[in-house]
């Protein structure tokens, strides 16, 4: 064979096993399933304080850092956002403790799965400044949302003066209103928290109670749709110690948390304070989710459902144990 036979058959031959080569290389991948890339987690939440963590563990990256993608929407007027959480628009939401019991009257498929704060003052009573004590209420307009942990918290307000819900004309407001109806004489008094408290306060109002005085009866959650919980318990979980580790975080350094949260809200960073409202943690969590605490989760529960009960909100309520799931509390081993 001549020696340019020799180098063309060399050549061919290389071509033909780089041929070979690239179509086993193109099989072996056309075979491989594609990694479809799962969509973000959508919760919704509010406008209370101890709903913010999120924003903190989105703009940090914790949520990120723990392998998932979160899309965090917020939205001013609760009341619509249920609904739509339970027509699945949203994967989860924040809900307080009371508005969780009577959403799972209609929707008993959902779990919550952390516990997210307590107020221990920030939620407040607001009144007009001739409204000296809870007394002087009797027979006045009160603000409040009804059909939710308000409607309890208002109730036990008007217990400390032996009064009734029969005893006031209950308003349907939310927490955002209070302001303007309370100037416009609408209603001389009224439930809110921050921001709105110090709208309330610049238009003459002042504060008459506060959830100091019911310990452990407000408490928000983060809760889910149970099949999300069974679709994607790994995201669950991710969320749950992304935001843990953020409320952490923002107990730690106060002022960055306000500053990455007004940045982010478009609100005034004087409207933002942590004082009145502990940000639960793990070891919080822990706790109120035993059975045998006496200020479980469960036990407080029970609190919410007796009420909407006695009061009519509710016709039934779910068994209280299958409302809660904590078993994404812990990382992944």
């Amino acid at each position: 064979m001549s020696l340019a036979k020799y180098s063309r058959f060399k050549l061919l031959r290389y071509i033909g096993i780089f041929l070979i080569t690239t179509c086993l290389l193109f099989a072996c991948s056309a075979s491989a399933p594609p990694e479809l890339k799962r969509p973000p987690l959508k919760v919704v939440f509010g406008s209370f304080i101890g709903e913010y963590p999120g924003i903190i563990a989105q703009e940090k990256g914790f949520f990120k850092a723990q392998g998932v993608d979160v899309e965090l929407i917020y939205k001013r007027y609760t009341q619509l956002e249920r609904a739509n959480f339970s027509a699945g628009k949203y994967d989860g939401i924040t809900s307080s403790l009371g508005s969780f019991i009577i959403l799972t009257a209609t929707n008993p498929d959902i779990q919550g799965v952390v516990i997210i704060d307590e107020s221990i003052g920030a939620d407040v009573v607001v009144a007009q400044s001739q409204i000296k004590t809870v007394a002087d209420l009797k027979g006045k307009k009160l603000g409040t949302n009804l059909g939710g942990f308000s409607e309890v918290f208002m109730a036990e307000m008007l217990k400390t003066a032996n009064l009734t819900s029969d005893d006031v004309n209950l308003v349907k407001l939310e927490a955002l209103e209070i302001p303007q109806y309370l100037s416009n004489n609408v209603i001389q008094a009224g439930h809110t928290w921050e921001p709105h408290l110090s709208e309330a306060i610049k238009l003459g109002g002042h504060i008459l109670f506060t959830s100091k005085q019911t310990p452990g009866l407000v408490l928000d959650m983060i809760i889910f749709h149970n099949n999300v919980i069974r679709d994607r318990p790994e995201d669950i979980r991710a969320f749950v110690q992304g935001w843990l580790q953020a409320s952490t975080y923002w107990k730690a350094n106060v002022q960055e948390g306000n500053r990455i949260i007004s940045k982010a809200l478009k609100i005034p960073n004087s409207t933002l304070s942590l004082e009145g409202v502990n940000l639960s943690d793990l070891g919080e969590n822990k706790k109120l989710f035993q059975s045998s605490n006496p200020n479980s989760i469960y036990k407080t529960a029970k609190i919410y459902a007796d009420f909407f009960i006695r009061s009519g909100n509710v016709t039934r309520i779910p068994e209280l144990k299958s409302l809660f799931n904590s078993s994404f509390l812990n990382p992944a081993s």
